[in-house]
């Protein structure tokens, strides 16, 4: 029971490990409520609109697949502030 109370107030951040966080990350921090800085909003926004761009300009299901899978990509893996960069502001 006082495992499960430390769990609940716990915050896991991989900042706190040496990592850096993701779309993904901010998209679960996000969900649980708490706040995001304006860079961490304007990042899911611009990855956001960037996704939709790509997926949009596909001419082919196999391409749409193919541009879908690179996206999972990059929003799990891709360091948050690559998406504050000028070539994602769509």
């Amino acid at each position: 029971m006082k495992n499960e109370s430390l769990n609940k107030k716990a915050t896991f951040r991989k900042t706190l490990i040496g990592g850096t966080l993701s779309i993904n990350d901010l998209r679960d921090i996000e969900f649980k409520g708490e706040e995001l800085s304006p860079q961490e909003r304007l990042a899911l926004k611009n990855y956001d609109r960037y996704r939709i761009s790509i997926l949009n300009s596909q001419k082919s299901e196999k391409d749409f697949h193919a541009a879908y899978t690179k996206l999972q990509v990059l929003a799990n893996l891709s360091p948050f502030d690559e998406f504050l960069k000028e070539e994602y502001f769509i």
